[in-house]
């Protein structure tokens, strides 16, 4: 059939093929973005949970020994409750006979909840400082807290000690925790202790500034009179006789409900209640002992508002929650919105640690197998009295479907021409607008014959090609593919045994001279010619490659030829062979040398139509898990496989590179980047035992790791973008990539 030349002087209308690759391209961007898009907010999940655990901007510097000549005495010698109300430090001492309970580091979901559970038994109030990050991942416990009569305050967002931050950093810890207090419990505070403080005479020159400058910002900074000590777990009996004050004097005692193991706080807590109210003390919290200064105007005896039994119950804390105020309009909604974005990282990062722990034992699982069964495969094939059959001397017919090849045409009709093996050379020409066609007729060759044929799609050109064969063997290649003259000969010897339906070549890199071509060597040698061996003894070889193929005319016929319904035909038509009960190998030594994309967009059009249509072809060919007998042996052996290995773990596969990071980053550098060169020497060794069998060099392997931070990543972003495409039901045509024809004979390579 001839296509018809366009008219002189009008424009050339499209073709099919361009149509529909323009229909794709428009379709892919807003795909590439939403895929892009999900890893970013992976990464802003991770960010978020390190900085809440404080493994992200952490600092654990704790200062220690430093003056105290800028600080006024009266603060230094004062009560531990410090205000700058109208500019002017003032501070505030507990009344004699009263206990202002106070509780460091939580909310804990362990022993916060313990303790609340006590001060409620004995109807008593505490003030809890509580760290911000701790807040926002235990909502509830706050909630709980200040609708149970306690009053809050803050204890920065990540326990640093603020003397060494900066104004925008300490700033930022108590914005941040008040959205928290906020999004838990629908309040701001007032209240501050920082991290590492204990009584006011341990304020120096450093700290200094920072509580005039919170003072100033109406904050009231809290210390303490009596410390427990509880922290270091010395026992209850210890934590109890620390924690009471002396000669009848009133304290802000302080204990923790988080940060460590609390049971001996928990234990003693009861105890100390029963000592204090026994001894004549009243409990309240810090409001309450501002409330009883304001009402006697000294920090003295109170005047009113302490029932008869001296204890200040849960049930009469209106008054000593004034620290509280209602959070209102925007810092409402952000911390809700916090509140919310942590849940989502609370839930994610546990969802994705076990997803690490499956793709790990997958991904070196497949390396174990990969190995062993590659290994034996080479023995199997390579021994001396390995033999298919009586050999095959026959012609065959080689099939070349070409779409505009001009640069390639004739490097790839001139590789043929040197076939050792008899063969005829069908040329089916899928309406070329280059003269590829007037290319490949004017090299005046020897058994090539061109057939032309409206712009309708590979798939259409093989099945024409097929339809003019003379033979019983068909061999398909592409029409920038190079064959070495020893070829077509390997590849067709399998067919002497007549249960081989089908036969995969090896096909190789040709331009793997630049960074991008090395990388997809390194994939091609080790990631589809390793896979092939595996999957040749398994009997469910998933694809035969489009550069290099061999088949039954009688087997490609029954089943209906190359389909349209998928953009991977080479795929679909494998898969479909097994189904049909032929057998599918891999012949290693049939080799074909293909162009490989030369930039990071063609790679990512050939890819992402790679991983796309192998999507297409496994859902079309679901049936084939219920098969039975041989024709079932893929949907039973090689579907699971395919899934497992070339989707589901490569979809998961980027937790390795995100959780490396976040180790590295958050947790423990050397140890993270030890897992990580453990994880690529295991690639070495398959890349390196992969090379060995196909002899290729291996000075291609040091851009390895180059290509796991780089290359790698962009196959991932590949594989979501076309599992994105598969889930939103998208087609997408098949596409004609730029070739420039630079690929030699075997010899040309290196």
């Amino acid at each position: 059939m001839t296509h018809p030349t366009p008219s002189r002087g009008r424009r050339r209308a499209p073709t099919r093929m361009e149509r529909a690759a323009g229909r794709a391209a428009a379709l892919q961007k807003p795909r590439v973005v939403l895929a892009l898009l999900l890893l970013l907010a992976l990464t802003c999940v991770l960010l978020l949970d390190g900085y809440l655990r404080a493994e992200i901007g952490g600092d654990q510097r704790v200062r220690t020994g430093a003056g105290s000549g800028d600080v006024p005495d009266k603060v230094l010698d004062g009560g531990p409750i410090l205000t700058f109300r109208g500019g002017r430090a003032t501070s505030v001492s507990v009344p004699a006979k009263t206990i202002a309970l106070t509780f460091d580091d939580g909310p804990d979901p362990t022993w916060t909840p313990e303790v609340l559970e006590i001060l409620r038994k004995y109807d008593v109030p505490g003030t809890f400082f509580l760290v911000g990050s701790m807040v926002s991942r235990h909502p509830g416990i706050v909630r709980t807290m200040v609708d149970q009569g306690n009053e809050v305050g803050i204890h920065t967002f990540t326990h640093i000690d603020l003397s060494y931050q900066s104004d925008a950093r300490v700033k930022r810890e108590m914005e941040q925790t008040q959205l928290a207090l906020a999004g838990a419990a629908g309040i701001t505070t007032t209240l501050f202790r920082a991290p590492y403080s204990s009584e006011t005479d341990a304020i120096d020159n450093y700290s200094w500034p920072v509580y005039k400058k919170l003072g100033a910002d109406g904050y009231t900074s809290v210390f303490v009179d009596t410390d427990s000590d509880d922290w270091k777990r010395p026992g209850v009996s210890k934590i109890i006789k620390w924690a009471t004050p002396k000669d009848g004097k009133g304290a802000a005692v302080l204990f923790h409900d988080a940060g460590g193991e609390r049971s001996q706080t928990v234990a003693a807590l009861p105890r100390y209640i029963e000592k204090m109210r026994a001894n004549g003390y009243t409990f309240t919290t810090i409001s309450g002992v501002m409330g009883q200064r304001d009402a006697t105007g000294a920090a003295g005896t109170p005047r009113g508002g302490i029932p008869a039994d001296g204890t200040v119950g849960a049930s009469s804390l209106s008054g000593l929650q004034a620290a509280h105020h209602t959070a209102t309009g925007t810092t409402l909604y952000e911390g809700r919105a916090l509140i919310a974005a942590v849940a989502v990282a609370e839930w994610t990062v546990p969802a994705l640690s076990a997803g690490l722990i499956v793709v790990g034992v997958a991904v070196m699982g497949r390396f174990a197998m990969m190995l062993a069964l590659a290994r034996r495969h080479h023995r199997q094939r390579n021994r001396r009295r390995f033999g298919w059959g009586p050999p095959i001397t026959r012609p065959v017919s080689v099939i070349v479907p070409a779409y505009n090849e001009k640069e390639c045409i004739a490097g790839t009709l001139g590789s043929l021409a040197r076939s050792t093996h008899p063969i005829e050379i069908i040329v089916v020409d899928d309406g070329s607008t280059d003269g590829t066609a007037e290319i490949a007729e004017s090299l005046g060759l020897p058994n090539v014959r061109v057939v032309r044929q409206r712009n309708a799609g590979k798939p259409a050109a093989l099945n024409n090609g097929v339809r003019h064969a003379s033979h019983d063997i068909v061999v398909m290649m592409d029409g920038d593919t190079v064959f070495e003259p020893d070829t077509v000969r390997q590849l067709v010897q399998p067919f002497a045994d007549p249960e081989v339906g089908a036969v995969a070549g090896n096909a190789k890199v040709g331009n793997r001279d630049t960074v991008i071509g090395a990388w997809q060597h390194i994939e091609y040698v080790m990631g589809f010619n390793l896979d092939r061996r595996m999957y040749d003894l398994l009997r469910c070889m998933p694809t035969i490659p489009g550069a290099i193929g061999a088949f039954r005319r009688e087997a490609v016929l029954g089943v209906g030829g190359m389909s349209h319904d998928t953009l991977a035909e080479d795929t679909d038509i494998t898969i479909a062979l097994h189904r049909a009960g032929w057998r599918v190998v891999y012949q290693e030594h049939a080799r074909a040398w293909t162009e490989a994309p030369g930039s990071l967009g063609q790679l990512w059009s050939q890819r992402y139509r790679w991983s796309y249509g192998t999507m297409q072809a496994l859902w079309k060919h679901r049936k084939s898990l219920t098969d039975r007998g041989p024709s079932g042996r893929f949907g039973r052996v090689g579907m699971p496989l395919v899934v497992l290995f070339q989707i589901v773990t490569p979809l998961f596969a980027p937790l390795i590179d995100v959780f490396t990071v976040y180790s590295m980053v958050f947790i423990d550098l050397r140890a993270a980047l030890l897992a990580w060169l453990a994880v690529l020497g295991v690639q070495l060794l398959c890349a390196a035992y992969a090379f060995r069998l196909d002899r290729e060099k291996y000075r291609y392997l040091l851009m390895m790791p180059l290509q796991q931070l780089a290359y790698r990543q962009l196959m991932y972003l590949v594989l979501i973008h076309s599992g994105i495409t598969a889930l939103a039901g998208g087609r997408l045509r098949w596409q004609k990539l730029k070739r420039t024809g630079e690929v030699g004979t075997a010899a040309g390579v290196g």
